[in-house]
């Protein structure tokens, strides 16, 4: 589908005014912008896809209706637990194109590919790090390119949520093997930073993206979009979108 009619959920937001304003750069059509308190269920049918950047307690209602009238779905909310955003992503893949990623930059989907070869390459004598930074009004934490950079360690590792250290304090003992450092920072006006550490005796290896622009989230958003309309069911991220995930994955 070339030219898919766009509704966009969590318009008044800092990220629905930037997708608003790059698919009006990008001459998209719109078919509805809306907010709190505004009637999803009746916007929702004269569209082709949903981008939704809104809270995170709308997206079980949200992956219902679309389902219902068999729309794509694009997820950028964020602040969901792990459980419940496995059981939402089952949910929608089983029934409609739905892509859902922490970030929808390029370059941080670069980055995402990079930490996977770099945890592939890199042993665990290389601590791995992972350190975020936003703007003073983020509400969760940590971010989700954060989490997503946390999840690619943690398979590459064999780790999982309990081997995790949101921060240090006090008498923690010295670091082991079966440790993922995730830090996160606010203040100011950050658009997001995020940075993967890989140290070892003797030396240290950092990834890092810098966002100075929250257009490069919606103009990725918007291609997920176009991308999305007329796939067939399924989970994907950006490593789809954009081709980085090869045919093995």
């Amino acid at each position: 589908m070339s030219s898919p009619r766009i509704l966009i959920n969590g318009a008044k937001g800092r990220m629905g005014l930037a997708l608003l304003a790059s698919a009006q750069e990008l001459g998209l059509t719109v078919s509805a912008a809306l907010d709190q308190g505004d009637d999803l269920a009746a916007a929702l049918p004269s569209c082709d896809a949903v981008v939704d950047f809104s809270h995170h307690s709308v997206t079980a209602g949200l992956i219902d209706l679309a389902i219902l009238h068999g729309k794509a779905l694009v997820i950028g909310t964020t602040g969901h637990s792990s459980e419940e955003k496995a059981r939402l992503c089952a949910r929608a893949a089983a029934a409609i194109p739905c892509v859902w990623t922490g970030n929808y930059s390029v370059g941080v989907n670069l980055l995402y590919h990079l930490t996977a070869e770099a945890a592939r390459v890199l042993d665990t004598s290389y601590d791995a790090e992972v350190i975020e930074m936003h703007h003073r009004f983020k509400k969760d934490a940590p971010s989700g390119t954060a989490t997503g950079l946390v999840e690619i360690l943690m398979r590459a590792r064999g780790l999982n949520e309990a081997d995790l250290r949101h921060g240090r304090q006090g008498i923690t003992g010295e670091r082991t093997k079966r440790e993922i450092g995730v830090h996160s920072l606010r203040g100011g006006d950050v658009v997001g930073d995020h940075t993967v550490v890989f140290a070892a005796l003797g030396e240290r290896v950092e990834l890092t993206h810098k966002a100075s622009d929250r257009g490069i989230f919606a103009r990725g958003a918007l291609h997920a979009a176009r991308w999305a309309a007329g796939r067939p069911a399924g989970l994907y991220d950006m490593q789809d979108v954009l081709g980085f995930r090869s045919p093995a994955q």
